[in-house]
């Protein structure tokens, strides 16, 4: 032990873990200390390497808010965040697809009341979304919690707006007896993640762009069905293929039509362009 060298320096921390209680923590940490040994020969880590690194990480710490999660920002965009969804959520092949969470999810948002409007004043044309909620099997589930929010037509979510007093285009609702889901929010436009902290710094340095796709994330929770958290996306949007954060998957490419104006679907005239979205939603059978 006194004598450890690049190639014995694994083994003797995984030996110093060997009483741990835990065995999935045990699992988890050793196989980490192996990765992170092998990532390190591999590449020849400098010490002004892991310096930068570590910089890097209690930057990111420090972008941290309570309106801001720089690190799930930096998970989205290493594809972790989406590579755990995939490991976690296999569906059938009849179940909605999950994907990436995102960092813009705001406990509390107001609960509306079905047809109610959740922009708020957030600009941006006029989105009549019509949903539904089933099962598997093909069963309506009533009183689900649909948890909705969206960026405005600026690409900016609510909490992005420094000095917004009120939330703007998130909501709760619960679905009717038919399982049925409608609002009216904004159209959702392609935008920009947020670049003005390390997150930025690191997709400049690979030539990588910070576009994500127009859409509209849904969290949808119903007793004895798994929590589905996921998002619609328009499906004319040029990043469609290029997401920032990977998490487009083509069956999540919603119908969403246009008009020049006339009645909308909740029964108002619109004098200008509107737009409407209908979407099935389908809950794999589960605890929660």
């Amino acid at each position: 032990m006194r004598n450890i060298n690049e190639n014995t320096i694994t083994a003797a921390v995984l030996d110093r873990m060997a009483e741990c209680p835990s065995p999935r923590l045990k699992e988890i940490m050793s196989a980490l200390v192996r990765h992170m040994h092998d990532f390190a020969r591999e590449v020849k880590l400098t010490e002004a390497e892991w310096a930068a690194g570590i910089d890097f990480l209690t930057a990111t710490g420090h972008k941290c808010s309570d309106k801001r999660q720089e690190f799930i920002l930096l998970s989205d965009t290493l594809g972790l965040s989406m590579l755990v969804v995939a490991l976690n959520h296999a569906k059938s092949a009849e179940a909605t697809e999950a994907t990436v969470f995102g960092p813009f999810h705001v406990q509390g948002a107001p609960q509306l009341a079905l047809g109610d409007d959740i922009s708020g004043g957030a600009k941006g044309e006029p989105l009549f979304v019509n949903a539904t909620v089933r099962g598997r099997d093909g069963e309506p589930v009533a009183d689900a919690v649909v948890d909705v929010w969206e960026a405005d037509a600026e690409g900016f979510y609510d909490v992005q707006r420094a000095g917004l007093d009120r939330p703007q285009g998130r909501a709760v609702f619960r679905t009717d007896a038919k399982g049925r889901l409608w609002f009216r929010g904004v159209m959702p436009v392609a935008y920009p993640i947020p670049t003005d902290g390390p997150v930025g710094v690191m997709l400049k340095a690979t030539k990588r762009h910070p576009w994500r796709p127009a859409h509209v994330h849904f969290m949808i929770q119903a007793p004895g069905y798994e929590t589905l958290i996921t998002h619609v996306f328009r499906g004319d949007d040029p990043y469609l293929d290029s997401d920032a954060v990977f998490g487009v998957r083509s069956s999540l490419i919603g119908n969403f039509a246009s008009r020049p104006d006339g009645v909308a679907p909740d029964g108002s005239r619109q004098a200008g362009r509107f737009h409407t979205l209908g979407f099935e939603f389908v809950l794999e059978p589960g605890p929660h």
